[in-house]
């Protein structure tokens, strides 16, 4: 294992950096050059945002039925190699169809890549009482939205659409060294497998089905905002080609957001500051139905920035705290509800705005789906009121 936590967490930065902002959300920034270029409809971006997703919910559930055993290291590297090409093939290939397969093989691979690194590290930082680092692990999705923010307006002036496919495919590449050289299995563990060394009670926890349920409802609220923001500014008055710079205020809002929140919640409980964060998320996305000013985008970018990664930070800390012997298989269970929430966003977005020639409805819809999901913590801030207490007492 990385003997240093910090390159442990320098590795699994970049791992979601790969995986995340470049094999899942890269799509984002993109999009509008795409649609311009191709001259593909909202309704077909809505179709190829979901299929990504889908596999992600694919990758998901096949992640928390593998045995994993002392291969996860493995897996992941293997995984990233794949989440690189799939990016490649992104801009050398012209066919819808293709891009579908493309993008769906994609989500697969992100899963991989999220479900993989986070149990292997965080269960070595539980290891070396590191746990705290878990936020800036986490803080990689957000660095890696803000340089291909940066990057893709420039690639795409220089090479179009598919030149941004591949130079981030590169980009992606020379940071995989990193993660192939400092992320690796401790061996002096007791052996993991995804359904192993679990602690599986008799019956589902009480708990458990209010988080799913607010978790599902917040990947399929969040993700109109993360896959169609960049698009929607496009379309307005106040963005003449600079849509992307929206984009890169929503990474640079992540960046440290895990950090924040990670601490919040330790502070203050998970479940009240998850809920707390879910409020001003909705917020953040429906700011740009209220207003197409660019000030109402900025806004929201920020918003939206500072909560989406920390729903992730402030859940899995929660689940793997429930659960401290089974993170993998916990950690994919939470991924699949996610993903299921997600996979129907973006199609249901474009269907909306399709019909309705505006992204206001959707962005309404998504916004109000989120609200709805942190009423469903109001049990949980009980149950970890009370739990705290008979630890003190």
């Amino acid at each position: 294992m990385s003997k240093n936590p910090y390159l442990l967490v320098t590795g699994g930065v970049f791992a979601l950096f790969i995986a995340m902002s470049i094999g899942r959300f890269a799509y984002t920034p993109i999009l509008p050059f795409m649609q311009h270029e191709s001259g593909f409809s909202t309704r077909f971006a809505g179709y190829l945002a979901s299929s990504n997703y889908a596999g992600y919910l694919v990758g998901a559930v096949i992640a928390s039925v593998v045995p994993l055993k002392r291969n996860r290291a493995i897996f992941l590297r293997i995984s990233i190699v794949i989440s690189i090409l799939l990016t490649l093939v992104m801009g050398l290939t012209y066919n819808h169809t293709a891009w579908m397969v493309w993008r769906f093989l994609s989500g697969i691979t992100s899963a991989f890549v999220f479900v993989l690194a986070s149990s292997l590290i965080l269960d070595q930082l539980a290891k070396q009482s590191k746990l705290g680092l878990v936020g800036v692990m986490y803080g990689g999705v957000g660095l890696g939205i803000f340089v291909s923010g940066m990057l893709v307006p420039l690639l795409i002036n220089k090479f179009q659409y598919e030149g941004a496919w591949i130079g981030l495919a590169c980009l992606a590449a020379v940071l995989s060294i990193v993660v192939f050289s400092t992320v690796k299995e401790d061996h002096a563990e007791p052996t993991i497998s995804s359904a192993a060394n679990i602690s599986t009670p008799s019956k589902t926890p009480k708990w458990l089905p209010w988080l799913l349920v607010a978790y599902g409802l917040e990947g399929l609220g969040y993700i109109v905002t993360g896959t169609f923001i960049v698009a929607i500014a496009e379309m307005t008055p106040a963005f003449s080609g600079n849509a992307t710079s929206v984009w890169v205020l929503v990474g640079l809002a992540a960046i440290p957001s895990c950090i924040i929140w990670a601490y919040f919640g330790s502070k203050f409980g998970y479940m009240l500051s998850l809920m707390i964060l879910l409020i001003i998320q909705s917020i953040g996305i429906a700011l740009p139905a209220l207003s197409e000013s660019s000030t109402s985008f900025y806004v929201s970018a920020v918003l939206f920035g500072a909560t989406f990664m920390g729903v992730t930070t402030l859940a899995t800390a929660f689940a793997r705290n429930k659960n401290p012997h089974g993170s993998a298989r916990g950690i994919a269970i939470m991924t699949t509800i996610y993903a299921l929430g997600q996979m129907f966003g973006p199609s249901i977005a474009g269907v909306l705005t399709a019909e309705t020639e505006s992204y206001a409805l959707a962005i309404s819809c998504a916004a109000s789906v989120v609200f709805v999901g942190a009423l469903f913590l109001l049990p949980l801030i009980k149950h970890e009121r009370l739990e705290t207490k008979n630890d003190i007492n």
